[in-house]
């Protein structure tokens, strides 16, 4: 995409879309982390049933701890991977009491050195929770990313840099959410929505998805 593409596609995702919100449920930066950490290879949708219960009983780092490992696994075992997620979530509350005194920090590398987090984790929580401009890339965003031209790379790593890179700095903040959620939706990975997408005209992708009820 060309800068002008790339502010227009951003514009209407903006306008669509002003204070686009992820879809994990978390009342505090701590359970983000843990929601975060418990998606990967799952649905928000699965991550949001087991916190339902989970969270008003272990909202803290301390309270995990007092729950335990297998009291755990008892709230998140409908997910997959359960038992090495909930060795990690007991570790990473372990640490974060030893090392930050029960607090998230707000840094990437403190983050990637908690069990479990990685750095598609660590983005998405310095993002949410602390309001950094930061760019989770995961398989809708790495889609999005090289179908419309917008950052075209091999690797999640390099769209992400690519992706800061070329995305003017008022939409940083937001950017994330709005490819994510774009990918999630409308821009889907066997058959996209062209038909109904509301950024097509800046999308470089040249097999369109007519409307199916034009057929």
């Amino acid at each position: 995409m060309t800068k002008a593409d790339i502010e227009g596609f951003f514009t209407r995702l903006q306008n669509a879309n002003p204070e686009p919100v992820g879809e994990l449920n978390y009342v505090n930066p701590y359970t983000l982390l843990v929601a975060v950490a418990l998606s990967a290879q799952a649905t928000d949708v699965s991550v949001n049933k087991a916190t339902e219960k989970l969270f008003p009983i272990a909202d803290t780092p301390e309270k995990m701890l007092a729950l335990g490992e297998d009291g755990l696994k008892q709230h998140i075992k409908t997910i997959g991977l359960f038992n090495s997620k909930a060795k990690n979530v007991i570790e990473m509350s372990r640490l974060l009491i030893e090392r930050h005194g029960g607090e998230v920090p707000a840094d990437r590398l403190a983050l990637e050195a908690l069990p479990g987090v990685g750095r598609k984790t660590a983005n998405v929580v310095l993002n949410i929770a602390f309001g950094q401009p930061t760019i989770a890339v995961d398989t809708h965003l790495f889609r999005v990313s090289n179908r419309t031209g917008l950052a075209p790379g091999k690797t999640p790593l390099a769209v992400e840099l690519a992706l800061e890179k070329r995305i003017p700095k008022p939409y940083l903040r937001h950017a994330h959410h709005w490819l994510i959620l774009h990918g999630r939706y409308i821009c889907k990975a066997r058959k996209p929505d062209c038909w109904r997408c509301i950024v097509s005209e800046f999308c470089k992708f040249k097999e369109k998805t007519p409307d199916p009820a034009l057929r």
